[in-house]
């Protein structure tokens, strides 16, 4: 009984261990600017492609919203796919952008993710700018 108890106190010491050194890979601006060219094109695919699966799992929450008669849910739901889909974007134009928004280093820090979905709202927001006559002025927060 005391080899196990030795055992297992240290494999937990171990395996502490070894999850302290590991090294953490943030996704952030910093980690952005060390990609190459064509990294950074495999990641803004890959990302595309997950997002659009998560996207295809929200069909599985507008049925429960139907199901339960969720309120809102609808609205909710298509908000968040919205903000979670980037196929409506060129894979070029998110590296461009996302080369743009690191290049500012105050924006150093902000996860990859997070980054991808300001400017998928971002996008979301141009169309409506460029719908206004030509003569009116686009909104602020347009811009």
């Amino acid at each position: 009984m005391k080899k196990f108890a030795v055992g297992v106190v240290l494999g937990f010491m171990l395996s502490c261990g070894l999850g302290l050194a590991a090294q953490s890979l943030d996704h952030n601006g910093s980690f952005w600017n060390k990609l190459g060219a064509s990294e950074k094109q495999g990641y803004v695919d890959g990302y595309s492609d997950a997002m659009n699966v998560s996207v295809g799992k929200l069909d599985n929450l507008v049925v429960a919203a139907d199901l339960f008669r969720w309120k809102g849910a609808k609205k909710i739901i298509h908000q968040l796919s919205r903000e979670l889909a980037i196929s409506d974007q060129q894979p070029e134009d998110v590296v461009k952008r996302l080369n743009e928004l690191y290049s500012d280093r105050k924006y150093s820090e902000l996860d990859l993710g997070s980054a991808v979905q300001l400017l998928t709202m971002r996008a979301a927001q141009t169309p409506e700018a460029q719908a206004a006559p030509s003569g009116a002025k686009a909104s602020p927060s347009a811009h």
